[in-house]
């Protein structure tokens, strides 16, 4: 997919990816400038968040000293 940069530097994102997103009107997005590439993440609620790690393992975490920082 593609999309072009307005006179006024909108940018118009698909349908597609609006609707698998579930991408709302005035839902703001973290625009993150990496490598010559944009990336856009969409803000979620606390409540939306919740129960997202339901079942992740943790007992195979890194120690705190072994972290990238």
């Amino acid at each position: 997919m593609q999309t072009t940069i307005s006179s006024k530097y909108q940018v118009v994102i698909p349908k597609p990816v609006r609707e698998h997103l579930n991408l709302k009107p005035k839902q703001k997005l973290t625009v993150i400038e990496k490598d010559k590439m944009l990336i856009l993440i969409p803000h979620a609620s606390l409540d939306e968040l919740r129960g997202i790690a339901a079942g992740a393992k943790i007992d195979n975490h890194r120690e705190k000293k072994d972290r990238f920082t």
